[in-house]
């Protein structure tokens, strides 16, 4: 058996083992809870800084006559 051939082989098997392990994930592997990739402080801190500038750039535009 040549070698590409026994690598093959070896590729094979691997790829048959994992086919019947397909879909059975452990219990302890999936996420449970809220877990935000953001913090809660982070995410305000945003909003305000959002809000705050629209609401800022709304005042600028009526002050200066709708011209800015």
């Amino acid at each position: 058996m040549t070698t590409s051939r026994r690598l093959a082989h070896r590729k094979v098997e691997k790829f048959e083992k994992n086919i019947t392990k397909r879909g059975a994930v452990p219990e302890m592997s999936t996420k449970k809870g809220n877990d935000y990739p953001v913090g809660p402080l982070v995410l305000g801190f945003f909003v305000f800084v959002v809000i705050g500038s629209s609401l800022f750039q709304i005042i600028r535009t009526a002050t200066s006559g709708g011209m800015a």
